[in-house]
């Protein structure tokens, strides 16, 4: 791994690192915030998914996260949202696939099988390398992340209760295989056959998961998403029924920004923090 950036932030550092990856088969970037690089000892970590159109970067400075993961004393891992800079074709046409819009799932059609397999990149290999590079504790690993990266937060969790131990999301794109976003997505990336997206769906995941929970959820009311791409209310019923703990919050006034994620950023962490307590 190259190091890339150092910086100190609140009496720990923030770095961003560059590896090659062999679950996209090519150079990926993600940053890590260490509250304490001087103690040994392993830590918790919280992995947060980006939105559409999002690097590690948005997170790393609009949401005013190293303060409360200092406070806490927790990793904060924050991956790119795709591959980069692979040249296939249509790869940089849409805001919404390609670059940018990885989904956090593992396409199996061809051109993105061969590297579009970012559930496996979060799930299995950045796990890893934070575990045995970066200090982390395997024991105490969370996951939380906005709009696709909440998406992404929540069928990681849902698929893989053994790594991730908590999970929270602002704004998730609930309920991907019945909303523009997701079907553009899993249509590119999963072919046509729409019983293959299931296993990709929090809401669909719900009747099968083994994890228990709880989901803290926050959602702005002013969301220009809320109604056509975004659906917690379909998240709250699919939870319910099966039996699921979730609590989702909805902000009155609040939007899809940034502004909104660093209003509740600590309650997020505080969330995570309570949960993967020794």
């Amino acid at each position: 791994m190259e190091c890339l950036q150092e910086l100190r932030s609140f009496g720990g550092t923030q770095k961003v690192f560059r590896h090659s990856s062999t679950s996209t088969r090519c150079d990926m970037e993600f940053a890590v915030f260490d509250p304490h690089p001087d103690i040994v000892a392993s830590k918790p970590a919280l992995f947060y998914l980006s939105g559409l159109t999002c690097t590690w970067a948005n997170v790393a400075e609009k949401a005013g996260a190293q303060r409360f993961a200092a406070e806490h004393g927790m990793l904060l891992v924050m991956p790119d949202t795709s591959p980069r800079g692979l040249q296939l074709a249509g790869e940089d046409d849409d805001y919404d696939f390609g670059s940018g819009a990885g989904f956090y799932i593992n396409a199996t059609q061809a051109p993105w099988s061969n590297h579009y397999r970012m559930f496996d990149y979060v799930t299995t290999e950045l796990p890893r390398i934070v575990a045995a590079e970066l200090g982390g504790d395997s024991d105490r690993f969370g996951i939380t992340g906005h709009s696709m990266g909440g998406h992404g937060a929540l069928i990681s969790a849902l698929k893989c209760p053994d790594v991730f131990h908590s999970c929270s999301a602002f704004a998730p794109i609930s309920h991907p295989t019945q909303c523009p976003w997701g079907e553009k997505a899993f249509t590119g990336y999963l072919g046509q056959d729409r019983s293959s997206w299931t296993q990709w769906d929090a809401c669909e995941l719900a009747q099968s998961t083994t994890f228990s929970g709880p989901i803290l959820v926050d959602q702005g009311d002013a969301d220009p998403f809320l109604k056509t791409q975004l659906k917690p209310q379909q998240l709250q019923a699919a939870f319910d029924q099966a039996g699921l703990s979730v609590q989702l919050r909805m902000h009155k006034g609040y939007d899809h920004s940034y502004y909104f994620i660093a209003s509740f950023m600590g309650d997020h962490l505080r969330h995570h923090a309570q949960l993967l307590s020794p």
